[in-house]
């Protein structure tokens, strides 16, 4: 069932969209070379107490998972496509890293991703971010009232599949509101035209996940969590919580 929107339940996402941005922004800065995964878990950690929000990941147990989920962040490198779990791990130069997040605040689910390069880029790297964002750019300009969640599909699938990347098959975007997935799912791949019809007040969580070696094959390492490429080529992720609007799309996780 998928939950539509007041006006007012908008800006309290809004709100708590704001708490990830925060967070998202946060780690960022304090990525660089020789910091640990769980060290920028602590910082997004840090966001969250300062705002009086919590976190919809840590302790999040979907029933694939063999454990709860351990932290607040969702920190995967290089040919880490998702889920991956904050350690030890220290950056190097040139990793690729993709830091997923989420907040709730007063109720309400925020939940983005964003990808970047640590030191010194890689050509094909820089690449595959950019397409990454490019896709999630495309996906949310067509979260248009009138369209439907096939349009968001096939653009963010045109994008990728342009740029000779691999789409990771059976995930994608969700429904956001009072839980951080909710109905309905919104593949990143898909035919125009088709599927649910865009209305204002639905909210999505639109996330590109591009592999790229091209193909879309990917395994579950031992930890039962993260998302790895078969070939061992990088991965990257990008994301925002979506409100569709009589006025256009409404990016709800950024500053």
């Amino acid at each position: 069932m998928v939950e539509i929107k007041t006006d007012q339940s908008l800006q309290a996402m809004r709100e708590a969209g704001r708490v990830v941005a925060q967070g998202l922004t946060a780690v960022r800065e304090a990525a660089g070379i020789g910091s640990s995964l769980r060290e920028l878990d602590e910082v997004a950690h840090e966001v969250l107490r300062k705002a009086g929000a919590s976190s919809p990941f840590l302790h999040y147990k979907p029933s694939f998972a063999p454990t709860p989920f351990p932290a607040v962040i969702c920190a995967s490198v290089n040919d880490a496509i998702v889920h991956g779990i904050p350690d030890d791990y220290r950056l190097a130069d040139g990793d690729l890293v993709s830091i997923d997040f989420g907040a709730k605040l007063d109720g309400w689910a925020g939940d983005s991703a964003i990808s970047f390069i640590v030191g010194t880029p890689r050509p094909a790297d820089t690449k595959l971010v950019e397409t990454a964002f490019a896709a999630l750019d495309a996906g949310i300009a067509a979260a248009t009232v009138g369209n439907r969640i096939g349009d968001i599909a096939h653009a963010i699938g045109k994008v990728c599949r342009s740029a000779g990347y691999g789409i990771p098959e059976g995930f994608g975007g969700h429904g956001i509101g009072r839980q951080m997935h909710e109905d309905p799912s919104v593949p990143n791949e898909g035919r125009p035209g088709r599927g649910m019809p865009l209305r204002h007040g639905m909210v999505l969580a639109i996330e590109p996940m591009l592999i790229g070696g091209g193909t879309d094959r990917y395994y579950e390492d031992r930890d039962g969590w993260t998302l790895r490429t078969v070939d061992g080529t990088r991965a990257a992720h990008a994301e925002h919580t979506v409100a569709i609007t009589d006025d256009g799309p409404r990016i709800l996780t950024q500053l």
